[in-house]
């Protein structure tokens, strides 16, 4: 993304209910601990409301997120009202945060964004693999043995500290908790 500062960015695309938000909140408490500032952009497909017990936007606030911000088709928050209905590209919502502040970004949904992302599968739940449409895709995590390699990192979805430990490792963020 253009005249943007170099802050690591890393989706999370999965089809609802696979648990984006519960392992974001987890990792948010890895990272937090490793004094990571971290942001995180997550897109809804409806009207929202924001900041009281039980809402997703409140539940990663409190875990550790240095920024949130929720887009939709008719708002997007830091409680900044969108007129006229009409969805945002996720590089509208990354200029919206305090970029200079943050080591990491984290983004749930935005599945046609060209980010880098992890899919999160559960074989259970019956759905079809993300990733061969998606070269954005560049692990997969998942809950169960998968009956055919897919030639991309597999991570166990029940770990986030193995997830955080990929991206940590990845984005080369160890040098930004080793200094503090």
């Amino acid at each position: 993304m253009p005249d943007l500062p170099e802050v690591p960015l890393v989706g999370f695309a999965a089809y609802s209910g696979t648990g984006k938000t519960t392992l974001l909140v987890n990792l948010l408490g890895i990272f937090t601990s490793l004094n990571l500032r971290v942001g995180v952009i997550k897109h809804a497909h409806h009207t929202f409301e924001i900041d009281y017990p039980g809402k997703d936007s409140y539940e990663l606030r409190k875990a550790g997120a240095s920024q949130v911000l929720i887009g939709s088709r008719k708002r997007w928050a830091l409680l900044v009202e969108n007129r006229y209905g009409d969805d945002k590209p996720l590089e509208y919502h990354i200029r919206n945060l305090d970029l200079e502040n943050l080591d990491l970004i984290l983004v749930e949904g935005f599945k046609p964004e060209a980010i880098p992302k992890i899919e999160l599968h559960r074989p259970s739940l019956g759905h079809d693999f993300l990733y061969p449409g998606d070269e954005s895709i560049i692990a997969i995590a998942t809950d169960a043995e998968l009956s055919a390699d897919t030639g991309l990192p597999l991570l166990d979805l029940n770990n986030p500290q193995q997830i955080a430990r990929f991206i940590i490792d990845r984005y080369d963020l160890n040098h930004r908790y080793d200094e503090d």
